[in-house]
């Protein structure tokens, strides 16, 4: 039972981090209909902001955990004024590529930047494990679970009680509609660039401890959390969040009791069958459009 206890904790530990990525994923697809296939590769590159300012730089984690923040701000403003807002006219799978096509430059850049090797980055709280009853405990995780719940409590409620909350919700809904009504649909683009950038970065420097810092860290994390946005559902803003939880535990959890080789394949099994049964994943609904 304890080992029962102690896979729930390192599931909701990472599935958290899946979730903040998912979220970012799902931001920027409700507001302008594109996923961003270059997510984990931005959230990788805010990571190694993070490593040079602490190893290279000498700055104070915390410090160094601002400055890789800051930078993402610039990131996503950049990319989304750079790269996306000029193709605006063109097709939602142009978009795309565009997306993927930031894979290589961001990608490329990172191993002329930083080279391929991996680095090992500190955990955000250094501190001894509690045993409580058997059940060992990281400070670290309980860091990472309470961080991501306050971030995306407070993005939860940015959306539903502020003025940029309503513009996200309203261009999401409708553009047209939007604009119409006089809000800025530009800023909300590049509003929501920006917090999903963020949202990836806090994801990849939270996670770097366990994965590494390398230009190819965010791989799986980036999957897993795509993952999570398609069975949570990508038409809802709380979707990604149980998404990523139930992929975090139930991938804890089928390691220990059924098979470690296995368990990606078990559990995408389960995703596949889960979107069988609801296609538009557990929080989804089914659009109609009147003829």
């Amino acid at each position: 039972m304890n080992m029962f206890f102690q896979s729930i904790m390192a599931g909701l530990e990472t599935g958290s981090l899946y979730a903040l990525a998912a979220l970012g994923l799902v931001l920027i697809f409700r507001t302008s209909d594109v996923i961003n296939f270059a997510q984990g590769e931005m959230a990788m590159f805010s990571a190694f902001i993070a490593f040079k300012l602490f190893d290279g730089m000498k700055l104070p984690y915390p410090l160094a955990f601002l400055g890789a923040i800051v930078f993402a701000i610039l990131f996503g403003f950049i990319v989304e004024r750079v790269f996306i807002r000029p193709a605006s006219k063109a097709s939602l799978v142009s978009k795309m590529i565009i997306t993927l096509g930031l894979i290589m430059i961001v990608g490329g850049l990172a191993n002329a930047l930083f080279g391929i090797d991996s680095h090992y980055f500190r955990k955000a709280i250094v501190a001894d494990n509690m045993n409580i009853k058997g059940v060992v405990i990281q400070p670290n995780a309980i860091f990472i679970i309470a961080i991501t719940f306050f971030i995306m409590a407070g993005l939860f409620y940015m959306i539903n009680k502020t003025k940029m909350g309503i513009a996200i919700r309203a261009t999401a809904q409708d553009e047209n509609t939007a604009k119409m009504m006089g809000i800025p649909v530009s800023k909300v683009y590049s509003m929501s660039w920006i917090i999903a950038t963020i949202l990836g970065a806090i994801a990849g420097i939270l996670i770097a401890p366990t994965t590494n810092v390398s230009t190819a860290m965010m791989g799986e994390v980036h999957l897993k959390s795509f993952i999570a946005a398609v069975l949570g559902g990508f038409g809802s803003f709380y979707g990604p969040v149980v998404g990523g939880l139930i992929i975090g535990v139930l991938d804890n959890l089928v390691g220990m009791y059924i098979s470690l080789t296995w368990k990606t394949v078990i559990v995408y099994g389960l995703l596949i069958l889960t979107l069988i049964i609801k296609p538009t994943g557990i929080f989804g609904k089914t659009h109609r459009k009147k003829v």
